[in-house]
């Protein structure tokens, strides 16, 4: 239903019947001083046509520099088909399906999404959905304290080489509840989770273990160890995962011997464009066991008195209306335009699809990698496998080389230095399926002419001179 203003007639007249002067006198009971005022600072009202002129101008702010940039949101090919189909007007303006009888479609997409997503993780059962992957690691780690009986602790170990705006929004949202996160190093040569960092922590009362796949510097774990690590220790194992990766490599719900306990996640890999930093969405997936633990809702389907399929909400856990600070989630809605695309595109792709993608994808980056490495002083970091981003150490400072490249219309990655510092000048590079070796080649030149201008001895050559 469309916004329709009242008229101040109506107002007057709404105002009448419940015997109150003003709109201000619904308001007495806040004090003058606790009241914003007026609105300054908003501009005037514009035109629709000076509002296009300045969203188009702040649009080519971005502008179209050539992306090497990943660190969790990646550049990745989205079919026209998918953005075509979600702005229909029966996806684009859709919300909350509590009415099925006028929610049939909304609630098959998420049906679809949740079963894609299921089959795509190896997981049993998955909501729809989450803010992004980092509330949704978030929303794992509460599932885990509440649902592992086997401990009585609210601790969970978090690799350090998991994304660190994770591990922040993690901490934010769990510290006040008394939720401890204690951090595990990485191996300085592999760039995998430290063995000997996690065994210092065997036998100890932890609710779960963080489990990336990739993690952070785009390495592989070794999953299965892991899993039966976490298992053998009483801690459930919570899969931190690109759902791109796993489309060519195991999927969660078969690590080690009984698969991993929650699965959660970034989807923006999945069709929804890098805008500026969003809207992405987030995915969290379980175990059976666990489902009356996860926060959202989950679709099912089922058949009417003549035997025609029919969705429904089958679970929802939208318990804030009732039981308030006592509710499993104060997770409220969901991102459903974003998984509305995630879902077209993974139908369209279909699993084969994905799998070109990701195989792409990874073949793209040890070309990247293998280019950028023959450029004296840059080498690879870690030793570990690598999906499609690698960590490389440059001979001159990062940021300094970042921001000679972006002069020249190219964004090569994103600096390791405030979050890793023990790293050194560290850079982490991504490819994708986009990337030609055109432009692989050009990222070599261009950085070999920066390293050839910035580490020369006494030379103070800026960007626009070369």
């Amino acid at each position: 239903m469309p916004f329709i203003p009242h008229s101040e007639a109506e107002t007057r007249e709404m105002l009448a019947a419940i015997g109150v002067s003003d709109l201000d006198a619904l308001f007495d009971e806040i004090p003058a001083s606790l009241r914003c005022g007026g609105l300054e600072q908003i501009p005037e009202a514009l035109s629709e046509m000076q509002v296009g002129q300045l969203m188009g101008s702040r649009a080519r702010q971005d502008g179209q520099p050539l992306c090497f940039i990943g660190a969790g949101a990646y550049d990745h090919h989205i079919p026209a088909a998918v953005w075509q189909l979600v702005s229909r007007g029966e996806f684009y303006s859709a919300y909350t399906p509590y009415q099925a009888e006028a929610s049939q479609g909304t609630l098959q997409l998420l049906y679809e999404y949740q079963s894609m997503m299921s089959a795509l993780t190896g997981m049993d059962v998955s909501n729809a959905s989450l803010y992004d992957g980092a509330s949704g690691l978030a929303e794992a780690v509460l599932m885990a304290v509440r649902g592992n009986r086997k401990s009585k602790s609210k601790r969970i170990l978090m690799p350090r080489s998991l994304h660190p705006a994770y591990r922040r929004v993690t901490d934010n949202i769990v510290r006040n509840q008394g939720i401890e996160l204690v951090e595990v190093g990485f191996d300085g040569n592999t760039g995998q989770i430290d063995q000997a960092a996690l065994e210092a922590h065997a036998g100890e009362d932890f609710a779960a273990l963080v489990i990336p796949q990739p993690n952070f510097f785009g390495v592989l774990e070794p999953v299965d160890a892991l899993v039966d690590w976490a298992h053998a220790n009483g801690m459930l194992a919570i899969a931190v995962v690109n759902p791109l990766a796993i489309s060519v490599l195991q999927p969660p719900g078969e690590w080690g011997e009984s698969g991993a306990d929650i699965c959660c996640g970034e989807g923006q890999p999945l069709g929804i464009p890098l805008a500026s930093g969003g809207p992405y969405f987030g995915f969290l997936c379980c175990s059976q066991k666990l489902v009356r633990q996860m926060p959202g809702r989950i679709i099912g389907r089922t058949v009417d008195l003549d035997g025609k399929p029919g969705y429904t909400l089958t679970l929802q856990a939208r318990e804030q209306h009732i039981r308030r600070s006592k509710a499993t989630s104060n997770i409220c809605t969901n991102q459903g335009l974003m998984i509305t695309a995630a879902t077209i595109h993974m139908a369209l792709l279909g699993a084969e699809g994905l799998e070109r993608v990701a195989a792409a994808s990874h073949q793209n980056t040890q070309a990247l990698s293998q280019a950028l490495c023959q450029l004296p002083g840059v080498e690879p970091i870690f030793s570990g496998p690598i999906f499609h981003e690698r960590a490389l150490r440059l001979p001159l400072p990062v940021k300094n080389a970042l921001r000679s490249l972006a002069a020249h219309n190219l964004l090569g990655g994103f600096d390791l230095g405030d979050d890793y510092p023990e790293l050194g000048e560290a850079l982490l590079v991504c490819a994708t399926e986009k990337h030609t070796e055109e432009e692989i080649a050009q990222y070599q030149n261009k950085l070999q002419r920066v390293i050839q201008a910035q580490t020369k001895p006494g030379c103070k050559l800026q960007p626009k001179d070369w």
